[in-house]
């Protein structure tokens, strides 16, 4: 990993983690060509899946918003994973934000706010921003509040 990306990481206190296996029939990540495409992320530890239940029921859109940021670390680490270094990453050209929220929750853009932040905080703005879909969904894998999914291209 370069210097300036592990300083940046450093700086913000993540210490990326070895990716969970899937959770079911899927791998983490698929490459095709320079496009490398990263399944669902939750937001989970080595302890589990964390953030279960509903944004605008059980979480703040602020709770949210660091579920989201949570699924992103995920989302390095498995490029990391993949790639062997953040360093391959040329640009984030696409991410997506599920929000498991109640009916009428308006806010999913808040929420996803928290992995666009993250992503852009460490890779930046040139690599890290990105086209995005937030979208709210009537429930996810494990029940957790937010999934991300990215797509990459590599150099």
């Amino acid at each position: 990993m370069s210097q300036e990306i592990d300083a940046r990481l450093k700086q913000l206190g993540i210490d990326l983690p070895t990716p969970a296996p899937p959770a079911a029939n899927y791998v983490p990540t698929v490459q095709t060509g320079k496009l490398l495409f990263v399944s669902g992320q939750i937001p989970s530890t080595a302890d589990g899946p964390k953030y279960v239940g509903k944004v605008g029921r059980e979480f703040t859109v602020e709770e949210g918003r660091a579920a989201a940021r949570l699924c992103a670390v995920n989302v390095l680490a498995a490029i990391r994973a993949a790639l062997g270094s953040l360093d391959r990453v040329a640009r984030v050209v696409k991410l997506v934000g599920f929000v498991n929220a109640v009916p009428d929750f308006t806010d999913p853009h808040l929420v996803v706010n928290g992995a666009s932040d993250l992503i852009t905080e460490v890779l930046g703005d040139k690599v890290g921003k990105h086209a995005r879909s937030a979208v709210g969904m009537a429930s996810l894998p494990r029940g957790v509040a937010v999934e991300i999914e990215v797509i990459v291209e590599t150099v």
